[in-house]
């Protein structure tokens, strides 16, 4: 079959191993699935390896059709049946991640293996496209909760690319805010606004964290001083771009007491200085990935209209043209999320 992998000079379509079903799984044809920055990044990682670089069939945020049954399976779901699944099946050794392993395909094929257990139906009418932004928007579910934004709080994400601009979209769904939203490129700053953030801010030209007295942020003393009963912040913030040296950067412009989740994904060592965390007294919480519950939330609001879908579809090609859409998501003004259609 024709599948999208890595290779030592960059990612390339070709012919790979069919899959076949194990027990308890189902084999399904990938109808579409989203390009991560996690999968621009591997091809850059792997480029290092030369001709020791592992061939991965990528694309760990789809949508599929069943197309047939494996052994051991309940039934409950039927060929034809359109899924969604957390991006993990079994494989000889254990569970392998869909999208990241040398053993099984992503979406990024014509067909893949999924677990039948992790498997969510998606619901009739949704277009396949939408449903596939599944994953992505569950990174953001959890990174939301992980924040624990409370009634009245006021939230702060720095960068607004795929990640970025799902938080938003999160935080809004489930009215949080108001939401600061800060980033260089207009198109993001645009596509932010539209996913409701309440200020837009161009970090060229004003400091996000400037802005938020006028929503409501109040700046409270240091603990030793904190009066019994006062709530200690009302500021939460997300990092979602992964630029070594930002964490620093938002830990010195928030107020104390800020609830700080770390989203975005730095491959390079990064530093900060404890001392100035400490006597702010931030909390910095990083998150992976997502639980089983919160991906189906996030299928949930998709499927509820609660999510602008489209507006994160910047994109679509076939399996022919993966090399070239990776090559427009490095810069980043143009797209948002490039789907892949394998059929």
């Amino acid at each position: 079959m024709l599948a999208a992998y890595t290779t030592a000079s960059g990612v390339r379509v070709g012919e790979v191993p069919e899959p076949a079903a194990g027990p308890g799984q189902v084999l399904v044809a990938p109808l579409s699935a989203g390009i991560c920055g996690s999968d621009l990044h591997m091809v850059d990682e792997f480029a290092a390896f030369g001709d020791e670089a592992p061939r991965i069939v990528l694309g760990h945020e789809f949508c599929a059709e069943i197309l047939e049954r494996g052994p051991e399976t309940s039934g409950r779901f039927r060929p034809g049946d359109r899924v969604v699944s957390v991006p993990y099946a079994d494989g000889p050794s254990g569970p392998e991640g869909l999208g990241l392993s040398p053993v099984l395909p992503g979406g990024f094929a014509q067909r893949a293996v999924m677990q039948e257990s992790l498997l969510l139906r998606v619901p009739d009418g949704m277009p396949d496209d939408h449903a596939a932004l599944t994953e992505p928007l569950a990174v953001a579910v959890h990174a939301v909760r992980a924040a624990r934004p409370a009634a009245g709080d006021v939230a702060l994400v720095v960068g607004c690319g795929p990640i970025g601009l799902a938080v938003i979209a999160v935080l809004k769904a489930e009215g949080h805010g108001p939401v600061v939203a800060a980033d260089f490129s207009p198109a993001r700053r645009a596509l932010a606004e539209r996913l409701g953030a309440d200020i837009v801010v161009d970090p060229a030209e004003s400091s996000p964290y400037e802005r938020w007295a006028e929503l409501g942020v109040v700046e409270q003393p240091p603990s030793p001083l904190l009066p019994a009963g006062v709530p200690a912040g009302n500021a939460v913030a997300f990092e979602c771009v992964g630029a070594p040296g930002l964490i620093q950067r938002i830990v010195d412009g928030v107020p104390r007491h800020t609830r700080i989740v770390g989203v975005g994904v730095a491959m390079k060592p990064d530093t900060i200085t404890p001392v100035a965390a400490i006597l702010k007294e931030v909390s910095i919480t990083f998150v992976y990935a997502y639980r089983q519950e919160e991906f189906a939330h996030a299928l949930g609001l998709l499927a509820g209209g609660r999510v602008d879908a489209a507006a994160f579809v910047t994109g679509g090609v076939g399996l022919d043209g993966v090399a070239g859409a990776f090559a427009e998501l490095r810069a980043p003004d143009r797209h948002v999320k490039i789907l892949v259609r394998p059929r």
